[in-house]
């Protein structure tokens, strides 16, 4: 097999190509356009294909500078922070508490789903986890670090195939799927936003409605910087207390700190207001679309042919059951209203694939039917943070059960 290596420069080249791509297609296709599948994934998942077919075909694999992206995920987080309001924050708290234990009981169900299809066609049960929440709610982060495990301490060889697999399956579901969900129930609720809600993320990227100059853009990336030098010490802060969580998580907490505090401390800071700046928002749609483009024309389609049609079968029913989860129960418990359908579009690219495709299923749908500044702090605290922990808990009960 030949690899043919890019750097972070040409990375990026080809992440921006994939987004023109996607962009262009939308445009012209109105089904995409209709059922809010985001533009990332639309190119990201061609790119994909193209790239297994080389590899298919000339045994041909393409390799990416990743560093890139994670710097782009850190960046995104710090935006969303940046655009959070404790007034938001406090008005979702409760919906904060719901979400949280809905999706920490669906990894239950989530675990339990493939543990029974794994039972009746004759897998080892804890395939079933791996096919669960180990590599659905958990990504392929999760899927690998649990592969050793499942491997030698459990016997099953092909752990790291199936978590892998699995993992892409349900980054590319998650993507697809939770817009369609999302216009499904804003069309049968004839549901449409709060008249108070202002757009802080997936602002329009033409026209009018940005108004930006040197001043505005030269001062908002001196804030995201600053703001995630501030996440970087704070995540240092807590690895000396034995506290380890991703860096984008702390600069998500810097974030929201900074656009809080800093008005209140220093009134003459001229901080960009993210109701405003729209130098904030259009900075964090690219950090977002750059960062999905990569991840998903980096995905190796390939290892997909892998799964048998039994694992296939475990996974079309974990799609099933989150649709069924996210389009009923989630959608009532957090209210029945339109910020209700825009989380549960998010939550199912959480449940299925990652945080920033549950933002990019939320963006997708906002800009065609409107604003929801709630949805984006509770999804994204639900993903970035509490469901890893409830989720490594879930896992440990699941492997004690049935390992």
């Amino acid at each position: 097999m030949e690899s043919l290596i890019l750097d972070g420069r040409q990375t990026i080249i080809l992440a921006i190509l994939v987004l023109f791509l996607g962009k262009w297609l939308i445009s012209k296709i109105a089904f995409l356009r209709d059922f809010n599948i985001p533009e990332p994934v639309v190119g990201g998942l061609i790119a994909s294909i193209v790239f297994g077919l080389l590899y298919a075909i000339f045994n041909l694999q393409f390799e990416f500078e990743l560093g890139v992206r994670d710097e782009l995920l850190i960046a995104f987080f710090t935006t969303i922070g940046l655009s959070s309001r404790f007034e938001t924050l406090l008005k979702g708290g409760a919906q904060l508490g719901i979400l949280l234990l809905l999706a920490a009981f669906y990894l239950g169900i989530q675990n339990g789903t493939g543990v029974a299809v794994a039972t009746l066609a004759g897998f080892d049960q804890l395939v079933g986890v791996i096919g669960g929440s180990v590599s659905l709610s958990g990504g392929h982060g999760t899927a690998i670090a649990w592969t050793p495990i499942f491997r030698d301490d459990h016997g099953i060889a092909l752990a790291g195939e199936i978590g892998i697999a699995s993992a892409t399956f349900g980054l590319i579901l998650g993507g697809l799927l939770g817009g369609p969900l999302a216009r499904f129930l804003v069309q049968r609720h004839k549901l449409e936003p709060d008249s108070d809600a202002v757009q802080t993320i997936g602002v329009e990227h033409d026209g009018e409605m940005i108004p930006i100059d040197y001043q505005r853009m030269l001062r908002t990336i001196f804030v995201i910087f600053a703001t995630i030098g501030i996440g970087i010490h704070i995540d240092l802060g807590l690895d000396k207390l034995g506290v380890q969580l991703p860096t984008f998580v702390s600069c998500l907490f810097a974030g929201i700190l900074v656009t809080n505090l800093v008005p209140k401390l220093f009134p003459k800071a001229n901080m960009p207001k993210p109701e405003q700046s729209r130098s904030l928002a259009l900075i964090s749609d690219l950090s977002l679309g750059l960062f999905l483009a990569i991840s998903l024309m980096s995905l190796q389609l390939w290892t997909l042919a892998d799964l048998g049609f039994a694992i296939l079968l475990m996974l079309i029913a974990q799609v099933v059951m989150v649709l069924l989860w996210g389009g009923i129960v989630v959608f009532r418990a957090m209210g029945a209203n339109y910020d209700a359908a825009v989380m549960s579009s998010g939550y199912v690219g959480l449940a299925l694939g990652a945080t920033p495709t549950a933002i990019a299923n939320m963006t997708a749908v906002t800009k065609l039917y409107g604003p929801s500044p709630k949805a984006f702090i509770i999804v994204p605290l639900i993903g970035a943070f509490f469901i890893d922990l409830a989720n490594a808990i879930v896992i440990q009960l699941y492997v004690g059960w049935f390992g």
